[in-house]
């Protein structure tokens, strides 16, 4: 698959939404990419997923990491692609991400860290980190969509899927805020991700 090819699943899985958004980070936008309209089909899963192992297979990952929840499935079918292991990083407490439920990553092992979509790059940061602390060596991401247009900073190689320009915004500075237009969920969402000081009245 190409970058062109990606777009196509995205689009035709109707992932691309336009609206007025409260990201994960808690910055604000007009699109949003609804990750789970493509994890839902198993196979462009698949080949999204191969794209990903492809493009790394020359730097030899011994181990794929995902943060959740999204990079499960994408960890999962990633190293299934590439022959080894894979290890979830859930969020810890109070902050940061954590291995839990056995999963254990020895010294020197090369992670492949893998995950859906980039919009600040704080969960890869994340990722990366608690991976260095429990003894791996991170050679690598790759994600689903970067929708920095590449301004998401790594030190290792990074490839996306498919790239997009998607300007986000502080809750302070956001134009559709001043507009008035009101916060909507993702399809599927059980709730929009508003700040507490937003919810009810925005």
């Amino acid at each position: 698959m190409s970058d062109h090819d990606a777009r196509r699943a995205f689009d035709s899985a109707g992932a691309f939404l336009r609206g007025h958004f409260v990201y994960t980070s808690g910055r604000h936008g007009a699109d949003y990419l609804e990750k789970f309209r493509i994890l839902e089909d198993p196979r462009a899963t698949t080949e999204l997923a191969g794209m990903i192992a492809e493009r790394f297979r020359s730097l030899k990952p011994e181990l794929v990491a995902g943060p959740t929840t999204g990079g499960i499935i994408l960890a999962f079918d990633v190293a299934r692609q590439l022959g080894v292991d894979a290890v979830y990083v859930e969020r810890g407490e109070p902050g940061g991400r954590v291995l839990r439920r056995g999963f254990e990553i020895a010294p020197d092992t090369r992670v492949l860290v893998v995950d859906d979509v980039v919009t600040t790059g704080g969960s890869l940061l994340e990722t990366q980190a608690c991976i260095a602390e429990a003894g791996g060596v991170v050679i690598g991401i790759g994600v689903l969509a970067d929708r920095t247009a590449g301004r998401v900073a790594t030190d290792v190689p990074f490839y996306a899927c498919l790239t997009a320009d998607f300007p986000s915004y502080p809750p302070d500075a956001c134009p559709l805020c001043a507009s008035g237009v009101p916060v909507a969920a993702p399809r599927g969402s059980s709730k929009a991700k508003l700040p507490s000081a937003l919810r009810g009245g925005h």
